[in-house]
């Protein structure tokens, strides 16, 4: 074989593999951000309107979050926890109608709190434990977010940074989506508390419970805790 030949050949090979490259490439991104589009949902679109509109900044964002916390597994709550967690939530949701900062303060601690026992980061990291969160709890998550700003503008003491009552009844409304799904008890947790191990991602158990939050949200089986109050119960902030 000549050596014009040789040459020929490894041009031609190079060409079909930087070819094939190229496509390989092409055909994974949409597939991805379709992908990513698809496991954040609402949350993707917030952070696209965050990053002005720059699908590729969003979706790095997104994948970043999945690379870091995508592993994580839930830990088992054990019956009292539950118990205590939610006559806490509870109690905050009463304790809205005469004292709506102090509730919506309490429900942010609570989220916090409930969220580290589950197995996401201390609560100490919010910017970290709520990055965590948005990769498992991604349809429920802004309820955190939104009960977590309104409760720092209401400690601050500055009238013009103060949420108004509805802002924060609106806030506790959003963050019970996301209390629900942290307590809610399945045959997962019975498993994990028996085996020291919990073999299903919350990500797959979070995203199965998504129609049943959304027909809650609807009004369709409502959830066993109380939520009495509404615009006309609460007294103005």
């Amino acid at each position: 074989m000549s050596t014009g030949l040789i040459i020929a050949l490894i041009v031609i090979v190079a060409a079909v593999v930087v070819v094939a490259a190229v496509l390989a490439l092409r055909n994974r991104g949409p597939r991805g951000g379709r992908d990513l589009k698809r496991r954040f949902g609402p949350e993707y679109d917030r952070t696209l309107a965050r990053h002005d509109g720059d699908t590729k900044a969003t979706e790095r964002e997104l994948a970043e979050r999945v690379e870091r916390h995508g592993a994580l597994r839930m830990r088992p709550l054990e019956a009292d926890r539950r118990e205590q967690f939610t006559a806490r939530w509870t109690a905050a949701q009463e304790r809205f109608v005469d004292a709506p900062h102090e509730a919506v303060a309490e429900a942010d601690r609570l989220l916090s709190e409930l969220a580290a026992e589950r197995g996401f980061p201390d609560g100490g990291q919010y910017e970290e434990q709520l990055a965590a969160l948005s990769v498992h709890h991604a349809h429920h998550v802004h309820g955190y977010r939104h009960v977590h700003r309104v409760a720092r503008a209401s400690a601050s003491g500055q009238d013009g940074a103060r949420a108004d009552t509805e802002e924060m009844r609106e806030a506790m409304v959003e963050a019970r989506a996301l209390f629900e799904d942290l307590t809610a008890h399945d045959r997962h947790d019975d498993k994990a508390h028996r085996t020291g191990t919990d073999e299903t991602a919350p990500a797959d158990r979070a995203h199965a419970r998504t129609t049943d939050r959304t027909k809650k949200s609807h009004g369709e089986g409502r959830s066993p805790l109380p939520w009495a109050f509404d615009r006309r119960h609460a007294k103005g902030s």
